[in-house]
């Protein structure tokens, strides 16, 4: 392959999910898991000073790149503390034998679809790429086969067919657009070619296009009315599950979404894709807000908190303009480091207190104060406050919004502020107060979630310069 950097990082998760769906003994698959995603970190660093050329098949930029380098740090914590809270759930009964063998060999293909819908410059095989990471994660979802657990599963594969059914439907009209500008075959299909040549496209083929593409990548990204699937998912799988969908398949699915907007955006003559993507964004933050209100499960809480950041980010790529893009990269960014750390946290608590029910959990600064503690990190930290990164992004995005369109800054603050007062409510109840039963040991490590707070917490203090010309750069490509 002579992308050796993408190669790597597409190879190693590849022969890893190969091994464990054979390896029998759960403790060295787990060390396994963790090397092998460490190795994908490190050929994902790599793309920094070695970027491959384009090909038919690969591109690397500096859009993809910032996407790669996080998706594979993100599955590296999470296969640290899958190590500690999976050996948990095999000590209970909860997972043994095949399942244990399932899980390894899908987070590790799940981390290769997601690398291959990140760095793929074919269309068609951005498709595949989200459709096989869909898969992975629906059999992840069920693995506890529970009548609950395979609900999920089904709904969650159900509602994620129909979305893929209608990006694959968009993905064909992007295609028959294409034909008469670059000809047929391969050529039609690449991402490089299709924007360098946007401006010849068939608009009236985009436009349609694109509705079926926001309706389809919007069902994965987690969009209103499309939601449905995502808390349930959230719920009954296992914790380092629910942490990659928040933290890294929504922001794949509405990377994809990026891609086709960029080649809409450069034809002049189809219509603008911002509208459509700021009313997706802003009813989902409103709902998803409101819905926080009423949510009596811990996971089912931050899944749809998940829901409210996607919105948001989707609101600000649909505002657009250097500064919302630069706001919807960064509030990408800093919302995969802390919502991972989030479920990071209540993943152990709900091992701690054997419950999700937030009515059975109570007072954990008193009984498990470091967890009690980085939850309450995590929930300033998601819900804007300062100084963590996220209030940055949230200043930058509002700020831009005043400028470019001041009739929509109300709708997004009432709608943080809606989200900031739900949040608040409950970790009232979770973190004070007398505790609601004596905390069990667990056994996962806290260095992942603590890594990412700590993450978040230097980009609100001090983004490095360096750092935040690449950011601008790849806001600029969204223009």
């Amino acid at each position: 392959m002579t992308l050796s950097p993408i190669g790597g990082l597409l190879l190693t998760p590849l022969a890893a999910a190969l091994l464990f769906a054979v390896l029998p003994r759960y403790r060295l698959a787990a060390r396994l898991n963790i090397a092998a995603s460490a190795l994908g970190f490190l050929f994902a660093l790599a793309l920094i000073p070695w970027r491959p050329q384009t090909t038919t098949l690969f591109i690397a930029d500096d859009l993809n790149i910032i996407f790669l380098i996080l998706n594979a740090f993100v599955g590296m914590t999470s296969s640290i503390f899958s190590a500690g809270y999976i050996g948990h759930e095999v000590e209970t009964g909860r997972l043994s034998g095949t399942a244990l063998r399932l899980y390894h060999a899908m987070f590790q293909l799940m981390l290769f679809a997601m690398s291959l819908a990140l760095s793929a410059n074919n269309i068609g095989l951005i498709w595949v790429a989200v459709e096989l990471a869909t898969l992975s994660t629906v059999m992840m979802v069920g693995i506890y086969r529970t009548h609950a657990a395979l609900e999920a599963a089904w709904k969650y594969f159900i509602l994620g067919s129909v979305g893929i059914g209608l990006a694959l439907f968009g993905t064909i009209l992007v295609y028959l657009a294409a034909v008469h500008a670059v000809g047929e075959g391969m050529r039609a299909m690449e991402w490089s070619n299709l924007r360098a040549h946007a401006a010849a496209l068939d608009p009236s083929l985009l436009n349609v296009a694109f509705v079926f593409l926001l309706l389809g990548y919007g069902t994965k990204t987690g969009l209103v009315p499309m939601h449905a699937w995502l808390p349930d998912a959230h719920a009954e799988g296992p914790t380092p599950v629910s942490a990659v969908l928040s933290g890294l398949l929504l922001n794949v699915a509405l990377y994809a979404l990026l891609r086709f907007k960029m080649i809409m955006a450069a034809n002049a003559t189809a219509m603008p894709p911002g509208p459509l993507m700021i009313l997706f964004g802003l009813a989902s933050v409103i709902f998803a807000a409101l819905m926080l209100y009423r949510r009596g499960d811990i996971k089912r809480l931050f899944a749809y908190s998940s829901i409210e950041q996607m919105g948001l980010i989707t609101f600000a790529f649909g505002l657009g303009g250097p500064f919302g893009n630069l706001a919807g990269i960064l509030q990408m960014i800093l919302h995969s480091l802390v919502k991972s750390a989030i479920f990071f946290s209540v993943g152990q608590i709900v091992q701690a207190r054997g419950t999700q029910k937030i009515a059975e959990i109570r007072g954990l600064t008193a009984s498990n104060p470091l967890l009690g503690w980085m939850l309450i990190v995590g929930v300033v930290a998601i819900a804007g406050l300062p100084p963590f990164g996220i209030f940055m992004s949230e200043f930058l995005l509002l700020t831009s919004s005043f400028a470019r369109a001041p009739a929509l800054v109300g709708v997004a603050a009432f709608g943080l502020l809606l989200a900031l007062g739900a949040l608040l409510l409950r970790l009232n109840w979770l973190a004070f107060g007398t505790p609601s039963g004596p905390g069990l040991a667990v056994r996962a490590s806290n260095a992942p979630a603590l890594t990412h707070l700590a993450l978040a917490l230097i980009m609100g203090l001090f983004l490095p310069g360096a750092v935040a010309a690449w950011c601008r750069a790849a806001a600029g490509m969204l223009q």
